[in-house]
This record gives structure tokens, sequence and C-alpha cells, in this order.
């Protein structure tokens, strides 16, 4: 494997660099002194930022855009063999890193690596714990699956020896990263057009936790089915949050008018610290439990950390207020597995509201295919429900499934719902049937967000 020396830069193209993470990476980069050049479909806000920090983008990718001759080419699992800057890179000898290797070349250049693990929850901890190392004037670089406000976007470039990332299952990428201190939130099937089945996923999660070496600590949700399988033979310390037996536990939990949770957590050593959190949902006490026990690992102070949780808003895309239209009050969430939508609707729950719509949007083929009846169940939670068409990503339509198909599956349950082809159409029956006092949820790892805000502009 090609190995880069952080203290003689080159020239690193990046195929797909406007994807939320390639776009950070490039950018630590960037502030690194290495030269950066990448491409991508089309032009978009990160693509643009990149270019005023120095970045040469080409939008299309083609065997051309190699011209200049890069000394490394990164990409991501989204590129394919016949695309043509991989097959002019091969042409042409010059070598390969996936996106999960360079990020974790780039977690060795660094003293306390933190990778934030697990099926859901991922973006809202590592925010968490990135807000809690801001407030204590550590300088940490971040790199974040979504726009965080409070860093004003996805990545951060710090100057200390903290490095905060996101550490993905998809694809094994996670394992190709070198953590010193590693977080897993939970452990559930997903991803299943890559992973055979919750044996092979819960296998790479306890291949992630090995990579922690003797020194290093694991971040563990306690309540994960047979945690100790996960913790077997482990060289680092092992840290447990979640229920009664873990080394940190939550009780006391209380919700105010908008479903923001307040709640006590007693720790390993006996004491009880209190929290009160401005992001609705029960999950967000145990995202927020993780950030606590990583927080205090790092040594970090009491009141610090309380009001760094009570100063966090959430990022983009998750439960995030949009603003209301004739008092329709429109919330984006990225939920796009049947737990996560559980968890939304149910903080949805406590959050003022007449009638919850729903506006789903699935993403991919093989995940509605896999997830079908535990996505209608998910999905009832909702008072009305209408669905888009599914968001194929990666994939293409070969599978027989369809939003009609989930539709038909959540009226078997006698549960109201609609399914419209076009985003047009859906907001012409929302504007007709939804009245004041309704929550809108828009919901999806696709563009469904589109709909809620072309709603607010009408």
């Amino acid at each position: 494997m090609y190995q880069i020396d952080f203290n003689h830069p080159i020239h690193i193209f990046f195929m797909g660099i406007g994807g939320i993470s390639m776009s950070g990476l490039a950018e630590i980069l960037l502030s690194e002194g290495f030269r950066v050049s990448g491409s991508d479909r089309q032009k978009s806000p990160l693509t643009e930022a990149l270019s005023e920090k120095g970045a040469a983008i080409y939008y299309g990718q083609k065997k051309e855009n190699l011209a200049s001759a890069p000394d490394l080419i990164v990409y991501t699992s989204a590129i394919r063999e016949d695309n043509p800057e991989f097959i002019a890179g091969n042409e042409l000898g010059i070598p390969f890193l996936t996106r999960a290797q360079l990020l974790g070349q780039m977690m060795k250049n660094y003293k306390i690596p933190i990778a934030v693990s697990g099926t859901h929850g991922k973006t809202t901890t590592t925010s968490m714990l990135s807000q809690i190392l801001l407030n204590a004037d550590t300088d940490p670089t971040l790199s974040i699956g979504g726009i965080y406000q409070a860093i004003g976007g996805n990545i951060r470039v710090g100057g200390s020896d903290y490095f905060v990332t996101e550490a993905c299952e998809y694809t094994n990428s996670f394992l190709s990263f070198f953590p010193k201190v590693g977080i897993i939130l939970n452990i559930e099937e997903d991803h299943l057009d890559f992973f055979k089945d919750l044996d092979d996923i819960r296998n790479s999660f306890h291949e992630f936790a090995k990579l922690l070496p003797a020194g290093g600590t694991l971040v563990i949700n306690g309540d994960i089915p047979h945690v100790e399988q996960i913790t077997d033979s482990l060289s680092c310390e092992v840290v447990t949050f979640g229920t009664s037996s873990c080394d940190y536990v939550p009780s006391n939990i209380t919700y105010d008018e908008f479903g923001h949770p307040s709640f006590d957590l007693k720790g390993p050593d006996g004491k009880t610290r209190s929290y009160a959190l401005r992001v609705p949902g029960l999950y967000n006490v145990y995202n927020a439990a993780a950030a606590v026990a990583t927080a205090e690992l790092l040594g970090i102070d009491a009141q610090i950390i309380r009001e760094a949780l009570s100063d966090f808003k959430g990022t983009d895309r998750r439960f995030e207020y949009k603003g209301q239209m004739n008092g329709i009050t429109i919330i984006d969430d990225y939920a796009h597995h049947p737990t996560e939508i559980t968890a939304t609707l149910h903080a949805a729950q406590n959050y003022p509201h007449k009638t919850i719509w729903c506006v789903f949007q699935p993403h991919t083929y093989s995940r509605t295919k896999a997830f079908l009846p535990e996505f209608a169940e998910a999905l009832s939670i909702a008072d009305k429900i209408v669905l888009a068409d599914i968001f194929a990503a990666r994939e293409k339509d070969t599978l027989g499934i369809s939003s009609e198909t989930l539709r038909k599956e959540i009226e078997n349950r006698g549960h109201e719902c609609y399914y419209f082809p076009t985003f047009a159409e859906i907001e012409n029956f929302l504007i007709e049937n939804c009245t004041k006092g309704d929550l809108l949820i828009t919901m999806g790892a696709g563009d469904v967000v589109k709909i809620g805000e072309n709603l607010l502009r009408k």
C-alpha cells in the first residue's frame, strides 16, 4: 500500500471530491501544504469552498482530468473499475488509496485519534464530542459526516493532538483506521448489499475494536446483545454506557415541551452528573452518554462538558427545524433505517403537534427490500405517511421493489399512506391537506429535504 509522508506533501487527486467525507479530507490536506485536485459530477457548496482554498476541481469524470499527472489518486466505494479516471489512473501507473486508507494514514499523524462508529448516531455523537473539545479549547481537527454549523461545515482543521472522525462500517472501511479511542454506539443489521448478515456485521465491529492498542480505550454501548463477543480478547481498556451494570448509566430522564431531555448520569466513580440537552429524543441521551464517557476519559472538566452539551444544537438534517408554513412546523431528518425512523418519530411525539406527517424517501432498493416490514412498522408511528420514490444512490432497480410496494405494506396494517412519483405532486398534496398545528417531517438520506425547503419558499 502507498504510504504518504506528511513531511513531504505531494499532489493528490480525489475521485468524487464533492462527497461530505472526501471534501473534508481534501481540505485538511490543503492546510498541510498538499496540492489537491479532484472531480465530481456537479458543482456544490463543498466543491466551491475547496476551489476557493486552492483545489483544482473538474466537473464530469474523464481521463483528461489526470493530465496534470497527480502522484496519488484517492477514490470512494462508489467508484467502479469502468470509471474513465480509474482506467486512466491504472494506465498511467498512478498509485491508488481508498478514502478509508487515506483517512487511516492521516489518523497516524495525531497523538489522540478518536473514531466514532455504530449503525446509528455517528454524526450526532461526533458533533457532541467535538463541541465538548471546542469548549475545552483543545483546538481539535474534526471530520464530521454532516454539516455542523458550529464549525461552519463538516471539517475543522486544528493545531493540537486531537483528531475526531466518524468511522463507517460500510465496505469495512473503518478497518483501515488507526484509532487510540474508539466508540461503538450500537450494532444492527444494515448495508446488506455488502454484509451477509448481522453476524458478519458484528464480526466487523469486533475487528474494529481489535484495532485499538494497549493503552487505548473502547467506549461501547453495554446494551448491545452479547456485547462480550465484541469486547472479547481486546488489549485496550473497555468503558461501557447504557442501562444497569454499565459504567455510565442514565436515569431520571424528563422532557421539556419540545422533547428535549434532561437526565442524570451515574459514572464509574459512583457520582451522578446532570445534563440538559437542546436536541430531542431518548436516543440523544445515549449519544450524550457516549460523548461524556469519552470526554471524561480525556480529562475534560465536568462543568465544561455540561455547558458544551447544553450549547449543542444538533447538526443539519438531524431533527433539524426548517421553518413554518401557514402554522405548519417543518422538520427534516436523515433517518433512513427502521430503528432511526422509530427513534425520530418517538421524539416527534414529544414535540408540539396536532398531526404528525412523515414524508419518507426510502434509500436504496436493497435496504428497502431487506427491511420492508420493519419500515412499515416504524413509519406507522406517524399519523399520516407520504412516500417518495426510492433514492437509488449507488444501486440500480433490479430487485423488483418500489415505494408502491412499501405503501401497500403500510396500508395492509390499516394505516393511512400515500405515494406520489414526483416531489411537485407531494408538495401540492401537502399544501392541500396539512393544517395549522401539524408537524411535517421530511425524512431520508437522499434529497427529500428539498420538499420542505420548496414548501417554505411558496
